[in-house]
């Protein structure tokens, strides 16, 4: 259904445009590509902020004297936080504006930022490190909001490859900055960044982007219905994060897991009798909406998953730092970054089908190639398979998030963001957990057969148990004053152990990737994307 907007512009309300035509600015104000500007620079500061902090993390332990479930919790905290509030702040920004949403989420999480690196206590740390990730859900669907309501359609595929390029280069960027910053200044300087970076998209923000508001936007809120999907969405994401510590099997994973089952249904139920719920459920008989959002779990499952252990990879066996491993990982993200502005203007002319399927494909192709890496593999094999996976991945992240947000009504499109970005949050999460107890099943069966064929000392169980989890991400387990003919075979033990499970787990991410690029194949165009900026001249 095609929606008014109404635009605030500060005090002034310009009165709604007719569907179809253009919002009013004035000078700078509601410019497409300066918002496209100033929302990319707050996107940046958020997912900068994704990967620069995982290599601060041992420091933080070592200066806070920080224990282990501690420095789990600094990311954990995060995570959950951002997974359990994305749609409901989605939801805020219909309501309320996604200007408002935007900004009150830049100044949050830049304030946040600050006080960690003010910190002496790691409990400080995690408490706003829960406040960053909530501050990042409202800054996120707005983002996406933002960009809908302002650019025309013909343009909208190519604004979302440039903030798809943003998030690449981004997460490009954090292990290399991380590691400089944390080498040479301090962790804390890791969260000080975010200060002046969030001051200057404030700053652009309150001068360029202009409130977008559909005349049918939510008028009241869904609180049980919100209630309902956070329970839904903590359980879930707890249950996948602690499943590799308690066992899939274990009392405390099926409770968490049904307690999500439960709540879903429930708030299925409910939402289908509220007269104004948090996710009209409506949305889903778009079929190529739904098939969007499947595929993004898909693509966040593969990607994700198998990214987690390329690290260990670089790092554990070839013996890289954080910072030359985030080098090595720049044939990847460098052609998200060629590639996404790329597959926007492709999309816009053909439709997302087919670079859909085709980018599902390459990813496919990427993580059956991936899983033929060895501990001998050089430079230039890896720098291939991971500049496939880049150019796989590059029209996934642009065409699945214009087919959700595209196909989903204007006066919904953040919570459209928002069940965006949780998608990604929910098969980020799955692939982890479900490749790493893959991973964790091949290293228990294979490690200790693979100890005794090497004419190794036999270990105790114990022993065993202790080597075979340093061994699930990579470290040998060689005992300090080993001799050298030993440490050598205890290493070559490890090594090929850890990288026939990645082997395994990158097997199942290709063919999750493949079931992806069926999904793909029931996608098409976003029906409203007509229903934003309209006829706007960029």
């Amino acid at each position: 259904m095609t929606s008014q907007i109404t635009v605030d512009d500060q005090d002034d309300q310009v009165p709604a445009k007719q569907p179809g035509s253009a919002p009013a600015r004035t000078g700078l104000r509601g410019h497409p590509w300066l918002t496209l500007f100033a929302v990319a620079i707050g996107v940046m500061m958020v997912t900068l902020d994704g990967t620069i902090v995982a290599v601060a993390n041992p420091a933080i332990q070592k200066d806070l004297g920080a224990t282990l479930a501690d420095v789990q919790w600094i990311t954990n905290g995060y995570l959950l936080a951002l997974a359990v509030s994305l749609i409901t702040a989605g939801k805020l920004g219909d309501r309320f504006g996604h200007r408002q949403t935007f900004l009150i989420g830049i100044a949050g999480f830049a304030a946040s930022s600050a006080v960690i690196g003010f910190s002496d206590g790691v409990e400080l740390v995690i408490g706003f490190r829960v406040a960053q990730g909530l501050f990042g859900a409202l800054l996120m669907p707005a983002a996406l909001g933002l960009l809908r309501a302002t650019f025309p359609a013909e343009k909208l595929n190519m604004a979302i490859g440039i903030w798809g390029m943003v998030i690449g280069a981004s997460t490009a960027a954090g292990p290399i900055v991380g590691g400089l910053l944390v080498e040479n200044v301090s962790w804390q300087s890791v969260f000080f960044i975010n200060v002046p970076v969030g001051v200057i998209a404030l700053a652009f923000g309150l001068f360029i982007l202009l409130d977008h508001r559909a005349e049918n936007a939510p008028r009241s809120f869904d609180v049980l219905g919100i209630a309902l999907l956070s329970g839904a969405m903590f359980s879930l994401i707890w249950a996948l994060i602690k499943a590799s510590e308690w066992g899939w099997g274990d009392t405390r994973t099926l409770l968490f897991l049904g307690g999500s089952v439960l709540c879903f249904v429930l708030f299925a139920l409910w939402e289908s009798r509220v007269s104004e719920p948090l996710i009209p459920l409506g949305m889903f008989r778009s079929l190529p909406l739904s098939a969007g959002t499947v595929l993004m779990v898909l693509m966040a499952f593969a990607f994700m998953g198998g990214l987690f252990f390329v690290t260990f990879y670089l790092q554990n066996v070839h013996g890289m730092s954080p910072v030359d491993s985030g080098l090595h990982l720049l044939p990847l993200t460098g052609m998200m970054i060629v590639g996404s502005p790329l597959a926007g203007a492709a999309i816009t002319k053909i439709g997302p089908r087919v670079p859909l399927v085709a980018g599902m494909a390459a990813t496919a192709a990427a993580c059956f190639g991936m899983a033929r890496l060895s501990p001998e593999t050089g430079t230039l094999t890896m720098s291939l398979w991971f500049a496939l996976l880049g150019l796989g991945l590059a029209p996934v992240m642009v065409g699945a998030t214009e087919v959700i947000v595209g196909n989903a009504p204007l006066e919904l499109s953040g919570v459209a963001g928002g069940l965006q970005q949780a998608a990604m949050q929910v098969g980020g999460s799955l692939g982890t957990a479900v490749l790493g107890a893959v991973m964790a099943s091949k290293v228990t069966g294979a490690f200790g057969d693979n100890w005794t064929a090497a004419q190794l000392p036999p270990l105790t169980p114990e022993q065993l148990a202790l080597a075979e989890k340093g061994v699930q991400v990579g470290i040998a387990p060689v005992p300090p004053g080993a001799p050298e003919q030993a440490a050598q075979a205890i290493t070559a033990v490890a090594h090929d152990t850890f990288v026939s499970g990645m082997s395994t787990a990158f097997t199942v991410a290709g063919i999750v990737a493949v079931l992806a690029a069926i999904v793909a194949g029931f996608t098409k165009r976003g029906e409203n994307a007509a229903a934003g900026a309209g006829a706007a001249h960029v």
